[in-house]
């Protein structure tokens, strides 16, 4: 079992955290702050108990100069400062005297954000390769190592793989959440047990589906990876989003398990025409799954015990291509079935539609929640300290 936040004492302690504060940020404004918010729990926790804390996270990708103007941490500084009542410092140096001037000089209960690590990604990629030397500089900065990122928790950086082999270290609160809500609904044994896949590529996929396929009774699928299903199973689908790649993994999933997939009957399309899967012209793209197809998701879902979600039905983001999305978690919510929600696309779905509270678990991380779910470890969580 790793350790957690409340395994160490933090008084008078240099603590680096490594925090999720890869907000949307649009004309230098916040659009979205939950990525702050969950990250709060530990922080305040810190500052509870006397430590200096240092916060490590990222923001974007880092490719060019242009990149480091845009992706800078300051918004999320600002935005910390209304959150947290202790005194809150920034560094616009990833490292350097200026940088170790502020660390050392950090008094209890004191925090301080670092600008944003993939700054070491330009022009050498020295934060996203785990580059040793820059690991120990930052692991010199502190005392005690907490990863509270659970975005990043199953890449191999050197802000949190790097640290973590270097000094004593534990999971901070977000990432515990999410390990042990993953880990509850994956080792029950409640039946029907129903996988719902949607999205847009069916390799984001195959290993979750690989992994959890036996254990499931259906696989309800829809979304853009549906068309490649539907395709192997030689029905047209017009200009419809395919991932030809796959093509030959879906035919086998659905030789496979006849009995437990189960394809759209009907879709909408981009000139919201309701039409049956054997009836889609050669101009067409799918955009929703259609009327039918929600009735027979609905009788399925309505008796399921336990749901795993990943990925939206359609393309929510325009009405009126969100009906599908909505009248799924609509049957979920109202029969009260036990429901864990991917991140990344999923939880946006759940947020923007309206239903951030009304399911089991609503994860904060698409891709370490895919990783985790498909079995594969987490690399950032292997390190961690054991208790």
């Amino acid at each position: 079992m790793k350790k957690t936040i409340e395994d160490y004492q933090y008084e008078n302690k240099r603590v680096i955290i490594r925090c999720d504060l890869n907000v949307p940020i649009k004309n230098g404004k916040i659009t979205d702050d939950t990525r702050i918010k969950e990250s709060l729990k530990s922080l305040n926790y810190l500052i509870e108990h006397q430590a200096k804390i240092i916060i490590l996270a990222h923001l974007g990708k880092v490719k060019t100069l242009d990149d480091k103007k845009e992706n800078t941490l300051y918004p999320v500084y600002e935005r910390l400062k209304e959150y947290l009542n202790t005194n809150v410092y920034f560094s616009h140096e990833t490292r350097g005297q200026n940088l170790e001037k502020i660390v050392f000089n950090l008094k209890p209960q004191e925090v301080l954000l670092i600008e944003n690590t993939r700054y070491e990604d330009f022009p050498n990629k020295l934060e996203s390769n785990c580059d040793e030397e820059l690991s120990k500089y930052w692991a010199n900065l502190g005392e005690i190592f907490i990863n509270d990122a659970y975005g990043t928790i199953h890449r191999v950086h050197a802000s949190n793989v790097g640290i973590a082999k270097i000094l004593p270290s534990a999971i901070g609160y977000l990432v515990e959440n999410e390990v042990s809500k993953l880990d509850e609904i994956l080792a029950e044994d409640t039946h029907p047990y129903t996988l719902v896949m949607g999205g847009k590529k069916v390799s984001d996929k195959t290993l979750v589906i690989d992994n959890l396929i036996n254990k499931c009774d259906h696989l309800l699928l829809g979304g853009g990876m549906c068309f490649t299903f539907l395709k192997a199973k030689g029905i047209n689908v017009g200009l419809s989003l395919v991932d030809d790649d796959n093509l030959s993994y879906c035919k086998k999933i659905l030789n496979d398990y006849p009995d437990k997939v189960v394809l759209p009957i009907d879709i909408v399309t981009k000139d919201n025409e309701i039409v049956d899967i054997s009836e889609i012209k050669d101009n067409s793209i799918g955009y929703d799954i259609g009327p039918k197809t929600i009735q027979l998701f609905e009788a399925i879902l309505q008796k399921s015990k336990r749901v795993i979600l990943n990925g939206p039905m359609g393309v929510f983001e325009e009405s009126p291509f969100d009906k599908g999305t909505k009248a799924i978690y609509e049957v979920l919510k109202n029969n009260k079935v036990k429901t864990l929600i991917g991140g990344g696309d999923s939880a946006a779905s759940v947020n923007q539609l309206g239903y951030g509270d009304a399911f089991f678990h609503i994860s904060t991380g698409g891709g370490a929640t895919l990783e985790y779910l498909s079995g594969t470890k987490l690399k950032a969580l292997e390190v961690i300290s054991e208790k």
